[in-house]
């Protein structure tokens, strides 16, 4: 069985991880663990619980903002003309060997559920991505996310709407 868990450097075997985009293992390697100490940001890894040393895939968590003209017309006519609070998927990557099997849509699904539950304790107006390419900024507008009025590799997902 599949499941979501905070990364234990103690028990996820990061070294293992290969996605095929050599600054996405370096991050899970040598980062996440230095970034989600000081507080930068939250990772979050996918395992098998049969294999529960192996990462599978993982993603990233923090706050953020983002100024309300950036967002599409629509949505920025709702919004107060200050900053307002997001969170922020920093990285999100699978295992090269399991790409193309759903595993992006589920650490996704993940990331979005985390939020929303965050969200009630912690308001949130959206979840912001910023694309790395054009497959990855495809990739969130399938699953709804709109790009920023003046920067379309940077996407945003409402969480309240």
């Amino acid at each position: 069985m599949l499941e979501e868990r905070a990364l234990d450097v103690g028990v996820h075997d990061r070294s293992g991880f290969d996605c095929g985009v050599p600054e996405l293992n370096d991050y899970v390697t040598r980062f996440a663990e230095q970034h989600r100490r000081k507080g930068i940001s939250t990772p979050f890894v996918l395992v098998n619980t049969d294999a529960p040393r192996e990462i599978l895939g993982y993603y990233c968590l923090s706050a953020a903002q983002v100024d309300a003209t950036e967002l599409r017309e629509n949505t920025r006519s709702k919004l107060p003309r200050y900053p307002v609070p997001c969170f922020r998927l920093g990285r999100l990557a699978v295992h090269q060997r399991l790409q193309g099997q759903g595993i992006g849509k589920l650490l996704l699904a993940c990331a979005v559920d985390r939020c929303l539950k965050a969200g009630s304790d912690v308001a949130a107006y959206a979840l912001i991505v910023d694309a790395k390419d054009e497959n990855a900024r495809q990739f969130y507008e399938h699953y709804g996310f709109t790009p920023f009025a003046s920067a379309p590799m940077t996407l945003y997902l409402g969480l309240g709407e």
